[in-house]
Parts: C-alpha cells; structure tokens; sequence
C-alpha cells in the first residue's frame, strides 16, 4: 500500500511538471530569442537619424563607432549608389557604400531594402533594416546577433525549472511516503496483533489510531480479542465444573475398589481409579490456570518417550492378555528425550492404545514402534499399527469431535493426539499399517517450540517421510531411515 501510494503520487507529480515545465521551457527560449532581436533593432533605429542627415563615411562610421553593438563590430551599413555630393568633397559618389563588417549576402540586403528581414549566417543570424537616407534612397542597417546572445540566460532558466520540478517530485514522494507510513503502520500493527493472538498470546491490544477505516478494524480486533478472553474463561470454568462433578462417582469407584480385595485385577483396577483421579484433578486446576492459556508445554519440560511407552504398555498388556491380542513394544530399550510434559504424553499413548482395543476385535494384534528420525535425530517417531479393519476416513478421524460415534467415543483421542504432536512442531498422520489394518505415525519433534524452528524441521522430516522404512513384522528394535 505504501509504494502503491508513493508511485501514483510519483506518476501525477512528474505529469504536472512535464505539463508546464516544457512550455514553460520553450516560453524562456522565445522570450531570450525576442530580446536579444528586440534590441538590435534599437541598434538600427539608432542608426537611422545620421542615415538622415549624411551618408559619408567617415561620419557613418563615427555614429556606428557610438552604439553598443557598432563598438563591438556587430554593425554594418549598406548604402545605394547615388549621384549626389557626398560631404564637402566636391566629388561624386556613384557606387553602393559599405560601413562595418558586413556578413549578409548582398541578395538579402537587397531584398531588405523593401522589407525587413532576418537572416541567418554562420554563428548567428543578421538582423537587416530598412532606413530611408537623403535623396529618397534606403539604405540597410545590418546588426549581427551572435547565438549566445539569443540564447542567453535559457540554459540557467531550464537548469532552475530542471531543479524546480526535481524538487517537486522528491517532495511529493516524500509527502506520499509519510501518508503511507501513517496508513501503513496500523495495518501492520493490526496484522502484527493478529498473529500474536493466533498464536495464543490473548493480551494483545491495537492502538486505535490511523485513518477511519483501520480505527474502525482496530476497534473490532480488540472487542473480538475481550470476546475470545471471555469465552476461553467460560470454556475453563465449565471443564473444570464438570471435571468436578466427577469426583462423586469417582469416589464411589475408589470405595468399590478398596472391597475387592487382593489379585491383579484389583490393584489395576485401584491404579486406574486413582489415576482417573489424578486426570479429573489436573484438569480442574489447568482449567483455572490462567497461563494454560499459552499453548504446548511449559519450557523445558520433557520427558523419556522410551520410558512412557514401556510403562503404558505394561498397564495395557493385561487387558491384552485377557482378550488375546499380540502385542508388540520395539524401540522403547533406549532413552529417547522429547519436548512434551510426561502426562500430556501418557495421555496421547493411552488415546491412541485406547482406540485400538475399542475400534477392533478382540484377539486384533497390535505393535508400538518407537524410533528417531532425521540425519541428527530430529525427531522421535511413535508409531502404532494395528490389524484391524482400519478407518474409512482418515481425514474425519483427525479433526475434533469427528470419533465413529459409537458406544465411549467422543472422537476427541486423535485430536489430543495431534495437539501433543502439533505443540513440538510435529504433526500426526494416519495409513494403512503392514499389519493390515490402521497406522497411526506421530512426529514428535525436537527443534524449537512452534513460532521457532520447530514447523521447519517437521516439514524436512515429512518431506523424508517416504523414505522412511516400516518395520518388518516380528522385527525388534530394528529401523532403517
């Protein structure tokens, strides 16, 4: 917008001053050329009174001597033969007299003689005038006007109109320039705010300054902003409302628990129930956290990928056990380091572990694979493959709310999944696994947080990503990249 702005007001400037520089130009060239002839004919008229009186040459010569332009050898007098005395000689003169260094052709001053003329000659040009001498015969008084003298003062009159519209130009540019910087600088604080606001930061507020139009947005920018800050808070206060209400039937499973005495079944059985409790409590206080606000984890939290998989394995391998499932952990005997918070990523495992025991039959093997990808490890893979009967549509599952809707789904998993994912720049993708049935890959990755190098390195892994080998069935801890 702002270099739109300077070149219209560039564009009109340099038309205006082309429109009346150029005439103007040629005004000063005519009106140096009409000077400078102007004043040789006040050179011939004063020449005329001493043709009146005298044509001898001696005293033709003294009154030529006595003008300006005579003195400088700029005059010349043409005289026609005549009978007549001339002075006191006694003689008579029958042949043309010449006063002054002519540079006229003689047919020029003899046409001269019935009207006046200019003609040019070499450096100039020759002004011929009439004048009637004694005797009834004209003579022609010839002033020579050099070209420096019809152009004289043009060239410092075209350099100061040259200067004049140069100035007019920088000036318009210059005024265009701050025109747009004032329009410019909201749009641009407006587009700034807008991308802090995307970007979770809800405190942002634009300066309502500007033009009418871009106050006008400011002000819908901050009222949007009040009113996302207001429903973000009525979001929290609800989740933790109902978290809340949860915590009576939650006790009712805790005493429940307790009498069912000793058995695997019954210690799992309280460690769930006791986690559940932890979850309802965690959420109630994130969800009055105002800094929840701010998206991903917190810097520096992080946690052992490797460890967090055995572990959620190991609680989900006796549910296996009881419907006779395979289950298959690879990649999981080393530590793997990854930007996420131990819980949130606890959580993904379980949603992605939990949708295979709910999507598929029972005895449906399933394989958790856990590798880094990259020529420096960029990234840690976690990938879940089942043999199912895979997802119709791949696109649906990944969007919020978008479960099968059968009987426990919420069709929230996947999304927790991606956002877990998303909040380290990586992403989450869904195939048909070499089992059969659904792949689910999440890109764990470790450069910097969002806004950083995070998004870059996500996006050289998933351009890796074809060349990336699945595992082999029945292969352990053995990836190629």
């Amino acid at each position: 917008m702002r270099w739109a702005l300077v070149k219209v007001c560039l564009a009109v400037t340099v038309m205006v001053v082309v429109a009346f520089a150029i005439p103007l130009a040629l005004v000063v060239k005519e009106t140096a050329r009409d000077r400078a002839f102007a004043n040789a004919e006040r050179q011939v008229s004063a020449i005329g009174p001493a043709l009146a009186i005298t044509t001898d040459r001696r005293e033709l010569q003294r009154a030529v001597a006595t003008t300006q332009a005579g003195a400088q050898g700029r005059i010349a007098v043409h005289v026609p033969a005549s009978g007549d005395r001339a002075g006191g000689t006694g003689a008579r003169r029958r042949g043309p007299l010449r006063v002054g260094h002519a540079r006229a052709p003689r047919e020029e001053v003899a046409r001269a003689r019935q009207r006046g003329r200019t003609v040019t000659v070499p450096g100039g040009f020759a002004l011929l005038g009439p004048t009637a001498v004694a005797g009834g015969k004209v003579a022609v008084v010839e002033v020579f006007v050099p070209d420096a003298e019809v152009t004289n003062g043009v060239a410092t009159s075209w350099f100061v109109l040259a200067g004049v519209g140069v100035a007019l130009i920088v000036g318009s540019v210059a005024v265009a320039d701050r025109l747009g910087t004032r329009m410019v600088r909201p749009a641009r604080r407006l587009a700034d705010a807008a991308h802090d606001l995307g970007e979770g930061r809800l405190g942002v507020r634009v300066p309502e300054e500007g033009p009418t139009e871009l106050r006008s947005a400011a002000t819908a920018f901050n009222s949007m902003a009040d009113q996302v800050v207001q429903l973000l808070a009525n979001e929290r206060e609800l989740a933790a409302d109902l978290s809340h209400r949860l915590r009576t039937p939650l006790t009712v499973l805790r005493l429940n628990a307790a009498s069912l005495g000793e058995g695997d079944a019954a210690e799992q059985t309280r460690q769930a129930v006791a986690q559940l409790e932890g979850e309802v409590d965690a959420i109630i206080r994130t969800a009055r956290d105002q800094k929840s606000q701010q998206q991903g984890a917190a810097p520096g939290t992080a946690c052992d990928a490797a460890e967090v998989v055995r572990e959620r394995m190991a609680f989900w391998s006796a549910l296996a056990e009881d419907e006779g499932r395979e289950a298959r952990v690879a990649g999981a005997d080393r530590p793997l380091r990854v930007p996420v918070a131990r819980a949130e990523l606890a959580a993904a495992v379980d949603a992605l572990l939990g949708n295979v025991f709910r999507h598929t039959p029972e005895g449906t093997a399933f394989s958790v694979d856990l590798y880094s990808a990259g020529p420096a490890s960029e990234a840690v893979i976690v990938l879940v493959s089942d043999a199912g009967p895979g997802i119709p549509d791949p696109g649906a599952a990944l969007r919020r709310g978008h479960g099968d809707g059968g009987p426990g789904s919420t069709g929230l998993g996947l999304d927790i999944v991606r956002r877990v994912a998303e909040s380290t720049g990586g992403d989450v993708r869904l195939g048909r696994s070499v089992l059969g049935g659904t792949e689910v890959r999440v890109w764990l990755a470790l450069g910097e947080r969002p806004g950083g190098r995070g998004g870059r390195v996500s996006h050289r892994l998933r351009r890796r990503g074809a060349r990336l080998v699945r595992p082999r069935p029945g292969a352990r801890g053995k990836r190629e990249a």
